[in-house]
């Protein structure tokens, strides 16, 4: 939710001060996707491990479980594969949404013909990458 994040950029028509801006999108939902198809996959693990070592019996007289047990992980492995490759789209949304050269050319203020802007630093995006490839 980019829209949410304000940043100030100076405002040089008038006395000098600042005017407040926003970014632009709303990259939410394949995160939130990612995520609960993460605690949906931690819970089912878990229900899967007690099923295994609490009711082995259980597991191993009836034919059926086994296979309904196989189908929902495949689901499961399917879906993971898809939220991981939404949650890596919806990243290199986010990263050309900050870039800061594309943050830069959408200031009015750095538009002047005797206005040289320059950005500080480029965000390290390390750790979400390494989302992305877990």
């Amino acid at each position: 939710r980019l829209y949410q994040i304000p940043f100030e950029m100076p405002d040089c028509e008038g006395e000098g001060g600042t005017r407040t801006l926003h970014l632009v999108g709303d990259f939410s939902a394949p995160a939130e996707f990612f995520v609960t198809l993460g605690v949906f996959s931690f819970l089912y693990t878990m229900a899967a491990l007690v099923l295994y070592l609490r009711f082995h019996s259980l597991y191993g007289e009836n034919k059926k479980l086994p296979t309904a047990d196989f189908c929902v992980t495949v689901c499961f492995a399917f879906l993971w594969l898809v939220a991981a490759a939404a949650w890596g789209k919806g990243l290199s949304d986010v990263k050309a949404a900050t870039r800061p050269g594309s943050l830069i050319e959408a200031m009015a203020v750095c538009h002047g013909t005797d206005v040289v802007c320059s950005a500080g630093t480029t965000p390290a995006m390390g750790l979400a990458n390494i989302s992305v490839v877990s």
